[in-house]
């Protein structure tokens, strides 16, 4: 090809890049709709201790709550303009694709099939789990592998039933499952003796054993973990700039633990910090709020008014809650752990 030609197509390509490069980012039907309605809907699930469940008076709490109420405060700087969904099993993803909730923040496993088959996107996963077994100490067992032709309770339409059942059959075992749809109708019927051991994600047993339990220490959970299970929040496919908030919203309620930023002490970085990315963060410097949709100031108040990531786990599941469970993989990246969140800028 000539230079003469070359040159011509060339400008032309530069052209088009560049105009594309300088077009505003357009928002999608959900971001617009969340954004004129004032408030966000919030699909979780219909009671589950230390990740989304009311109080008797109907406040709710949980790591999953704080996702929605940390999106909520990037988009309108107030982490209480939620309203929560109280979703089976069964009915999240029918209620998330129908749009009937604008988020799923509902202790759901990231799968290649929801991923592609379902139309969601995934933002980043806020609680890496596995599926345990929880009996009594009554069983007499000590391992999963001693369950031979026991009965299960387990909840239907989720990755645990298919879990359980590959688990047994590629260990030469047999069991007899109880499936009964809500949680804590599952729990009532595992405690109440109709089957020998009930499996979910072992945050779940934990959940259902610390809250349930007339006597929990009478429990335990077994030592297999049969899974990966990356808890994360779900949107729909079709909304980039509304997949992005959460996203980012997320990434950011991880960000702040790793520089240290709290609830507590966040008005001592904002405009007093010399670190770049905490400068964004607190929207000193601006940009990243524009390219939101939000204020500059979305990310401070995401730890102003809900905490950081490590803030959230401590108070809903951890140390400093009736489960108790330690960070283990959900750990800082720099503490042993797999949260890491993408770079700030």
């Amino acid at each position: 090809m000539s230079k003469h030609i070359a040159t011509p197509i060339l400008a032309l390509a530069l052209t088009v890049v560049g105009a594309g490069l300088s077009q505003p980012v357009q928002a999608g039907a959900t971001f617009d709709a969340v954004k004129a309605r004032g408030s966000l809907n919030c699909g979780v699930n219909t009671g589950l201790a230390g990740f989304s469940a009311p109080d008797d008076k109907g406040n709710w709490a949980g790591l999953d709550v704080d996702v929605c109420r940390a999106v909520a405060a990037a988009l309108f700087g107030d982490a209480k303009k939620v309203k929560f969904v109280p979703l089976t099993t069964q009915q999240r993803f029918t209620a998330l694709q129908a749009g009937e909730v604008d988020i799923l923040s509902r202790n759901t496993t990231l799968t290649s099939q929801r991923d592609t088959e379902l139309g969601l996107n995934f933002a980043p996963p806020v609680y890496y789990d596995g599926q345990g077994f929880l009996v009594g100490k009554k069983v007499g067992v000590k391992s999963a592998k001693e369950l031979n032709g026991a009965t299960i309770c387990v909840l239907p339409g989720t990755t645990t039933e298919l879990n359980v059942t590959d688990w047994f059959r590629a260990n030469n075992l047999q069991f007899k499952p109880v499936v009964i749809e809500k949680n804590d109708e599952l729990a009532a019927a595992f405690f109440a003796g109709r089957c020998d051991a009930i499996t979910s994600d072992a945050s779940q047993l934990a959940s259902i054993r610390s809250a349930q339990a007339s006597n929990p220490d009478d429990y335990i959970l077994l030592p297999e973990i049969i899974s990966k299970e990356p808890l994360a929040p779900a949107v729909r496919h079709g909304d980039d700039q509304w997949f992005d908030l959460v996203k980012w919203s997320v990434y950011a309620w991880l960000e702040a633990e790793e520089k240290g930023i709290t609830s507590a002490n966040a008005d001592g970085f904002k405009g007093k910090s010399n670190d770049p990315t905490i400068k964004r963060l607190m929207g000193d410097t601006p940009g990243l709020g524009k390219a939101l949709g939000t204020g500059e100031d979305w990310a401070f108040n995401i730890v102003k008014q809900v905490g950081n990531y490590g803030e959230s786990f401590e108070r809903n599941v951890g140390m400093g809650s009736k489960l108790k469970l330690p960070r283990g993989l959900n750990a800082q990246w720099s503490k042993g752990g797999l949260m890491y969140a993408m770079p700030v800028r």
